[in-house]
């Protein structure tokens, strides 16, 4: 996530828009209890919990001045110490899912230098989870990427497909056969998403930033997966597709039962008025991934918002919403949205691997997952095959530019002492997961 939540609302607030029109409420679920075997889960991210990630592209580029970061990552939540904890806690819900990634610049800290004992970590953090009864599902690119490899031009970098091939290869081999299903990229398109609702300053600091990190490692060119310059997303989104597929390829190649797929961030679009741009955007935000996801074995689907379209524009949120820390609008029926058309692009199965709200009354989180859930429910009694819901997030964790102010987590974490501390929100959504109903 680079909190698109707030990055958006701040585009659309930008925009001169008339007063939209009201979308329906999500059906009532009709059947309340979910398929036996239903993944019910929690998303994180190795970034954003673990701490001291020191060889990535992402804690070089928040540890200099100026950057787009408001506040360096520095220990996180210090998951990669207190990861048993975080499984327990994750048990302890109810829950029988954990989503969580492998961290690429630990693994392979430099170019061709493959850890062991990184992987020992995360196989050790694997075998955690199935001895819990938690299913894993894992991603291996978070947007995070090693530092070396940025420093050559990340994604846009011709050699850069092979190179997470590799990556793919070593880690399969090492970690496969406790894998229940991997996810090659997290949102791929997020930078599409932001294109048309970010004000060029944004895009101008992020440019700034990385011309920064160039100059302190005398590179031509430094890019991320989520911080990049507005010039260099055709060639970022040409590379992560191919990486993606040389990616899978690898994986299979390893383990060919081994399902893979990638997560998108998808909004619920919906369309206000006669000329409404709402497919044409859906192509531009979604379109090629969507495309790619036909061909893979599941889709994973990140929803936090819905966006209505006019015919000019994305329009702001009714009057009188629910709001998130950020003043985006909550709207729980979003979920069902974005899961319904994510099916019917592509006919493959969903996993909600992400979905959350960010807000520091957790009353607002706690009132919004059991309404999602009702929408998610009636999508599926219409036919659209979900193999889980896992909740971003966990913890309040490190939330990419905005620092640690956005508050996603079930669970507060203390910054000094990390002690988690569970949410009324936690309760609420374990005791779902325990009866596997609404």
């Amino acid at each position: 996530m680079l909190d698109r939540r707030t990055l958006l609302a701040t585009g659309a607030a930008l925009m001169a828009a008339p007063t939209p029109i009201f979308a329906a409420a999500a059906r009532k679920a009709t059947n309340p209890t979910f398929p036996k075997g239903f993944l019910w889960g929690v998303a994180t991210a190795p970034h954003q919990i673990e701490g001291n990630n020191i060889a990535s592209d992402l804690w070089f580029l928040e540890n200099q001045q100026p950057t787009v970061f408001t506040q360096p990552s520095g220990d996180a939540c210090n998951s990669f110490a207190l990861w048993e904890t975080d499984l327990d806690l994750a048990k302890g819900m109810g829950l029988n899912c954990y989503r969580f990634g492998i961290e690429w610049a630990r693994i392979e800290p430099e170019k061709g230098l493959f850890s062991q004992a990184m992987l020992d970590h995360y196989k050790a953090v694997i075998d955690g989870c199935r001895s819990r009864g938690l299913t894993p599902i894992v991603t291996y690119s978070h947007f995070t990427a090693p530092r070396w490899f940025s420093a050559q031009g990340g994604w846009t970098n011709p050699e850069s497909a092979a190179l997470f091939a590799r990556y793919c290869d070593k880690a399969t081999r090492a970690l496969g056969q406790g894998i229940d299903r991997v996810i090659t990229f997290n949102e791929p398109n997020i930078l599409l998403l932001l294109k048309p609702m970010l004000p060029p300053q944004v895009w101008d600091i992020q440019k700034l930033t990385l011309e920064t990190a160039a100059k302190r490692l005398g590179v031509p060119k430094f890019v991320s997966a989520n911080v990049a310059g507005f010039d260099d997303l055709p060639a970022l989104q040409t590379g992560l597709a191919a990486a993606h597929k040389a990616g899978k390829a690898a994986i299979k190649a390893v383990r060919p039962d081994l399902p893979v797929g990638i997560s998108l961030a998808m909004m619920d679009d919906q369309a206000v008025g006669k000329a409404s741009i709402r497919d044409r955007m859906r192509g531009e935000l979604y379109g090629q991934w969507l495309d790619i996801a036909k061909g893979d074995d599941f889709i994973g689907v990140q929803n936090y918002e819905r966006a209505l379209w006019g015919d000019k524009g994305r329009l702001p949120a009714p009057k009188g919403s629910t709001v998130n820390w950020s003043g985006t609008e909550v709207w729980a029926a979003s979920l069902a949205g974005a899961v319904r058309y994510a099916h019917e692009a592509t006919g493959v199965p969903i996993l909600v691997s992400e979905h959350g709200v960010g807000t520091e009354d957790d009353a607002i989180r706690a009132k919004f997952i059991p309404e999602a859930l009702a929408g998610l429910k009636s999508a599926m009694d219409d036919g659209v095959p979900v193999l889980g819901y896992c909740h971003w997030s966990l913890l309040d964790n490190f939330e990419w530019i905005f620092g640690y102010k956005p508050k996603f987590g079930l669970h507060s974490v203390d910054p000094v002492t990390f002690v988690r501390t569970p949410k009324p929100s936690a309760a609420v959504y374990g005791a779902i997961a325990r009866r596997n109903a609404l």
